[in-house]
Protein backbone atom coordinates (compact mmCIF):
# COMPACT_ATOMS: atom_id res chain seq x y z
CA UNK A 1 0.00 0.00 0.00
CA UNK A 2 1.28 3.72 -1.53
CA UNK A 3 2.03 6.90 1.07
CA UNK A 4 -1.69 9.09 1.09
CA UNK A 5 -1.49 12.70 1.84
CA UNK A 6 -4.68 14.27 3.11
CA UNK A 7 -5.36 17.87 3.45
CA UNK A 8 -8.10 18.15 6.32
CA UNK A 9 -11.26 20.54 5.91
CA UNK A 10 -12.51 21.35 9.06
CA UNK A 11 -15.20 23.79 7.93
CA UNK A 12 -17.21 20.91 6.00
CA UNK A 13 -15.83 17.66 7.89
CA UNK A 14 -14.06 16.47 4.77
CA UNK A 15 -11.17 16.46 2.90
CA UNK A 16 -8.45 16.02 0.06
CA UNK A 17 -6.65 12.55 -0.53
CA UNK A 18 -3.77 11.62 -2.89
CA UNK A 19 -0.82 9.03 -3.31
CA UNK A 20 2.46 10.34 -3.09
CA UNK A 21 5.61 8.87 -4.01
CA UNK A 22 8.46 10.64 -1.79
CA UNK A 23 9.16 13.24 -0.11
CA UNK A 24 11.52 15.55 -1.66
CA UNK A 25 11.80 18.75 0.40
CA UNK A 26 10.86 19.24 4.52
CA UNK A 27 12.13 22.06 6.28
CA UNK A 28 10.39 23.66 9.54
CA UNK A 29 11.57 27.15 9.78
CA UNK A 30 10.72 29.91 12.34
CA UNK A 31 7.91 30.21 10.45
CA UNK A 32 6.08 27.16 8.86
CA UNK A 33 6.66 24.18 8.03
CA UNK A 34 6.98 23.39 3.99
CA UNK A 35 7.24 20.48 2.02
CA UNK A 36 7.49 19.25 -1.50
CA UNK A 37 6.09 16.03 -2.69
CA UNK A 38 6.14 14.01 -5.86
CA UNK A 39 3.35 12.74 -6.37
CA UNK A 40 1.46 9.99 -9.64
CA UNK A 41 -1.36 12.49 -10.10
CA UNK A 42 -0.89 15.93 -9.57
CA UNK A 43 3.17 16.28 -10.32
CA UNK A 44 5.35 17.84 -7.63
CA UNK A 45 3.02 19.75 -4.52
CA UNK A 46 4.14 22.58 -2.71
CA UNK A 47 2.52 22.20 0.88
CA UNK A 48 2.97 24.68 3.67
CA UNK A 49 1.81 24.09 7.71
CA UNK A 50 -0.51 21.15 6.02
CA UNK A 51 -2.25 22.62 3.01
CA UNK A 52 -1.39 22.91 -0.68
CA UNK A 53 0.02 25.84 -1.70
CA UNK A 54 0.23 24.57 -5.38
CA UNK A 55 0.54 21.49 -7.40
CA UNK A 56 2.46 21.53 -10.64
CA UNK A 57 -0.98 20.35 -12.49
CA UNK A 58 -3.16 23.35 -11.99
CA UNK A 59 -0.86 26.17 -10.37
CA UNK A 60 -1.11 27.59 -13.74
CA UNK A 61 -5.04 28.77 -12.96
CA UNK A 62 -3.66 30.57 -9.86
CA UNK A 63 -0.72 32.10 -11.27
CA UNK A 64 -2.64 33.57 -14.29
CA UNK A 65 -5.66 34.89 -13.09
CA UNK A 66 -4.01 36.45 -9.79
CA UNK A 67 -1.01 37.94 -12.13
CA UNK A 68 -3.01 38.78 -15.67
CA UNK A 69 -6.70 40.50 -14.70
CA UNK A 70 -4.82 43.60 -13.15
CA UNK A 71 -2.25 43.72 -15.46
CA UNK A 72 -4.50 43.57 -18.64
CA UNK A 73 -6.88 46.31 -16.71
CA UNK A 74 -3.74 48.75 -16.10
CA UNK A 75 -3.12 50.42 -19.25
CA UNK A 76 0.82 50.61 -18.42
CA UNK A 77 2.08 48.87 -15.10
CA UNK A 78 5.67 49.32 -14.99
CA UNK A 79 5.89 49.02 -11.09
CA UNK A 80 4.55 45.85 -9.84
CA UNK A 81 4.69 44.54 -5.63
CA UNK A 82 3.99 41.22 -4.95
CA UNK A 83 3.50 40.36 -1.63
CA UNK A 84 3.57 36.23 -0.42
CA UNK A 85 4.07 34.09 -3.15
CA UNK A 86 7.76 33.12 -2.91
CA UNK A 87 7.59 29.87 -4.65
CA UNK A 88 7.51 32.33 -7.92
CA UNK A 89 4.70 31.71 -10.11
CA UNK A 90 3.01 34.82 -10.05
CA UNK A 91 6.20 37.04 -10.77
CA UNK A 92 6.84 34.63 -13.44
CA UNK A 93 3.26 35.63 -15.09
CA UNK A 94 4.17 39.15 -14.40
CA UNK A 95 7.20 39.09 -16.34
CA UNK A 96 5.52 38.10 -19.15
CA UNK A 97 4.47 41.72 -19.79
CA UNK A 98 7.00 43.82 -21.57
CA UNK A 99 5.61 47.25 -19.55
CA UNK A 100 6.26 45.93 -16.34
CA UNK A 101 9.85 47.00 -15.89
CA UNK A 102 10.32 45.53 -11.95
CA UNK A 103 8.82 43.71 -9.45
CA UNK A 104 9.68 43.47 -5.73
CA UNK A 105 9.13 40.20 -4.41
CA UNK A 106 8.34 40.51 -0.17
CA UNK A 107 8.00 36.94 0.96
CA UNK A 108 8.62 36.22 5.35
CA UNK A 109 9.95 32.85 4.40
CA UNK A 110 13.52 32.82 2.02
CA UNK A 111 12.97 28.92 2.51
CA UNK A 112 9.95 28.77 0.00
CA UNK A 113 11.74 30.26 -2.60
CA UNK A 114 15.12 27.92 -1.45
CA UNK A 115 12.81 25.13 -2.07
CA UNK A 116 10.53 26.26 -4.95
CA UNK A 117 13.69 27.07 -7.07
CA UNK A 118 15.62 23.64 -6.26
CA UNK A 119 12.51 21.08 -6.87
CA UNK A 120 10.21 23.84 -8.94
CA UNK A 121 12.15 25.73 -11.23
CA UNK A 122 9.66 25.74 -13.87
CA UNK A 123 7.70 28.11 -10.81
CA UNK A 124 10.24 29.93 -9.35
CA UNK A 125 12.90 30.58 -12.09
CA UNK A 126 11.91 33.91 -13.06
CA UNK A 127 12.67 34.97 -9.26
CA UNK A 128 16.04 35.15 -10.93
CA UNK A 129 15.13 37.69 -13.11
CA UNK A 130 17.25 41.06 -13.29
CA UNK A 131 13.61 42.59 -13.30
CA UNK A 132 13.33 41.38 -9.64
CA UNK A 133 13.95 42.17 -6.08
CA UNK A 134 13.26 39.24 -3.38
CA UNK A 135 13.01 41.23 -0.30
CA UNK A 136 12.84 38.38 2.50
CA UNK A 137 11.01 39.77 5.25
CA UNK A 138 7.40 40.35 6.77
CA UNK A 139 5.03 41.98 4.46
CA UNK A 140 2.68 43.53 6.72
CA UNK A 141 6.11 45.76 8.14
CA UNK A 142 7.40 46.70 4.61
CA UNK A 143 3.85 48.55 3.26
CA UNK A 144 4.34 50.38 6.50
CA UNK A 145 7.56 51.50 5.61
CA UNK A 146 8.02 51.39 2.37
CA UNK A 147 8.12 54.86 0.35
CA UNK A 148 7.91 53.37 -3.35
CA UNK A 149 5.45 53.48 -5.53
CA UNK A 150 3.63 51.12 -7.52
CA UNK A 151 1.10 50.10 -10.28
CA UNK A 152 0.03 47.10 -9.13
CA UNK A 153 0.11 45.35 -6.10
CA UNK A 154 -0.34 41.62 -5.67
CA UNK A 155 -1.24 39.95 -2.47
CA UNK A 156 -0.44 36.21 -3.11
CA UNK A 157 -0.95 35.33 0.79
CA UNK A 158 -1.14 31.57 2.42
CA UNK A 159 -4.48 31.29 4.30
CA UNK A 160 -5.22 33.96 7.29
CA UNK A 161 -3.62 32.02 9.61
CA UNK A 162 -0.08 31.89 11.27
CA UNK A 163 2.23 34.51 9.09
CA UNK A 164 -0.40 35.31 6.16
CA UNK A 165 -2.60 36.43 9.37
CA UNK A 166 -2.04 40.37 8.64
CA UNK A 167 -2.26 40.26 5.35
CA UNK A 168 -5.98 40.29 5.70
CA UNK A 169 -5.71 43.35 8.37
CA UNK A 170 -7.54 46.73 7.80
CA UNK A 171 -4.19 48.35 9.07
CA UNK A 172 -2.62 46.15 6.13
CA UNK A 173 -4.69 47.50 3.23
CA UNK A 174 -4.55 50.40 4.01
CA UNK A 175 -1.19 50.14 3.80
CA UNK A 176 -1.25 48.96 0.53
CA UNK A 177 -3.73 51.76 -0.69
CA UNK A 178 -1.08 54.32 0.31
CA UNK A 179 1.77 52.74 -2.10
CA UNK A 180 -0.43 52.33 -4.86
CA UNK A 181 0.18 55.36 -7.26
CA UNK A 182 -3.35 57.66 -8.36
CA UNK A 183 -4.35 54.87 -10.81
CA UNK A 184 -3.10 51.71 -9.29
CA UNK A 185 -5.07 48.37 -8.61
CA UNK A 186 -5.17 45.90 -5.72
CA UNK A 187 -5.91 41.92 -6.22
CA UNK A 188 -5.57 39.22 -3.54
CA UNK A 189 -6.14 36.13 -3.26
CA UNK A 190 -9.80 36.00 -0.99
CA UNK A 191 -10.27 32.19 -0.34
CA UNK A 192 -12.94 30.22 -1.37
CA UNK A 193 -17.01 31.67 -0.86
CA UNK A 194 -18.38 28.11 -1.36
CA UNK A 195 -16.40 27.08 2.01
CA UNK A 196 -15.93 30.46 3.76
CA UNK A 197 -18.06 33.04 3.11
CA UNK A 198 -17.36 35.22 6.36
CA UNK A 199 -14.08 35.65 5.23
CA UNK A 200 -15.03 36.59 1.91
CA UNK A 201 -17.69 38.87 3.61
CA UNK A 202 -14.89 40.57 5.75
CA UNK A 203 -12.75 41.32 2.60
CA UNK A 204 -14.79 42.93 0.60
CA UNK A 205 -15.97 45.09 3.66
CA UNK A 206 -12.56 46.26 3.81
CA UNK A 207 -11.84 46.96 0.57
CA UNK A 208 -14.86 48.14 -0.36
CA UNK A 209 -14.37 50.81 2.29
CA UNK A 210 -11.14 52.12 0.69
CA UNK A 211 -11.36 51.87 -2.38
CA UNK A 212 -13.69 53.50 -4.77
CA UNK A 213 -14.08 50.04 -6.92
CA UNK A 214 -13.90 47.35 -5.23
CA UNK A 215 -14.93 43.65 -7.27
CA UNK A 216 -14.62 40.04 -7.36
CA UNK A 217 -13.41 37.23 -9.65
CA UNK A 218 -13.61 33.51 -9.74
CA UNK A 219 -11.49 30.50 -10.79
CA UNK A 220 -11.71 27.19 -10.82
CA UNK A 221 -8.92 25.56 -9.78
CA UNK A 222 -8.78 21.91 -8.42
CA UNK A 223 -6.61 21.23 -5.44
CA UNK A 224 -7.67 24.48 -3.81
CA UNK A 225 -10.82 23.64 -1.11
CA UNK A 226 -13.91 23.68 -2.85
CA UNK A 227 -12.20 23.96 -6.42
CA UNK A 228 -13.83 27.41 -6.75
CA UNK A 229 -11.40 30.42 -5.69
CA UNK A 230 -12.27 33.84 -5.04
CA UNK A 231 -10.11 36.95 -5.88
CA UNK A 232 -10.66 40.57 -5.19
CA UNK A 233 -9.83 43.43 -7.68
CA UNK A 234 -9.46 46.90 -5.74
CA UNK A 235 -9.05 50.17 -7.96
CA UNK A 236 -8.52 53.41 -7.27
CA UNK A 237 -9.71 54.43 -10.66
CA UNK A 238 -10.28 51.05 -13.77
CA UNK A 239 -13.17 48.82 -13.85
CA UNK A 240 -12.15 45.47 -14.34
CA UNK A 241 -14.17 44.66 -17.66
CA UNK A 242 -14.97 48.25 -18.70
CA UNK A 243 -11.46 49.08 -18.60
CA UNK A 244 -9.85 45.99 -19.89
CA UNK A 245 -6.92 45.97 -22.15
CA UNK A 246 -8.51 44.23 -24.89
CA UNK A 247 -6.38 45.14 -28.22
CA UNK A 248 -3.21 44.74 -25.66
CA UNK A 249 -4.17 41.21 -24.58
CA UNK A 250 -4.75 40.02 -28.06
CA UNK A 251 -1.74 42.07 -29.75
CA UNK A 252 0.15 40.46 -27.11
CA UNK A 253 -0.90 36.75 -28.16
CA UNK A 254 0.93 35.06 -25.21
CA UNK A 255 0.34 31.11 -24.34
CA UNK A 256 -2.12 30.89 -21.94
CA UNK A 257 -3.91 27.98 -20.56
CA UNK A 258 -6.19 28.82 -18.64
CA UNK A 259 -6.41 33.32 -18.96
CA UNK A 260 -7.50 34.64 -21.97
CA UNK A 261 -10.04 37.75 -22.96
CA UNK A 262 -13.24 35.84 -22.39
CA UNK A 263 -12.13 34.59 -19.55
CA UNK A 264 -11.60 37.77 -17.96
CA UNK A 265 -14.65 39.35 -18.40
CA UNK A 266 -16.76 36.38 -17.19
CA UNK A 267 -14.76 35.87 -14.65
CA UNK A 268 -16.33 38.55 -12.63
CA UNK A 269 -19.55 37.29 -13.53
CA UNK A 270 -20.42 35.78 -9.90
CA UNK A 271 -22.78 32.87 -9.14
CA UNK A 272 -26.00 34.07 -7.42
CA UNK A 273 -24.96 32.27 -3.86
CA UNK A 274 -21.58 34.53 -3.96
CA UNK A 275 -23.88 37.83 -5.03
CA UNK A 276 -25.81 36.99 -1.85
CA UNK A 277 -22.64 37.00 0.23
CA UNK A 278 -22.18 40.35 -0.58
CA UNK A 279 -25.73 41.95 -0.54
CA UNK A 280 -25.53 40.78 3.26
CA UNK A 281 -22.60 43.46 3.47
CA UNK A 282 -25.15 46.38 2.49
Amino acid sequence: MGIRYTEEYPEVKGALSFDMEKTLFYEQTPFQKIEIVETPGFGRVLIIDGFIMLTEKDEFVYHEMIAHVPLYVHPNPQRVLVIGGGDGGTVRECLRHKSVAHVDLVDIDEAVSRACLEFMPTVADKLLSERVTCRFEDGVAFVKNCKEKYDVIIIDSTDPISVGEGLFSPEFYQDCYNLLTDDGILVNQSESPSWLPELVRGIYLKLNKLFPKMFFFNAHIPTYPSGHWAFGFASKKYHPVEDFQLEKCLADNLDFRYYNADIHRAAFALPSFFREILRETE
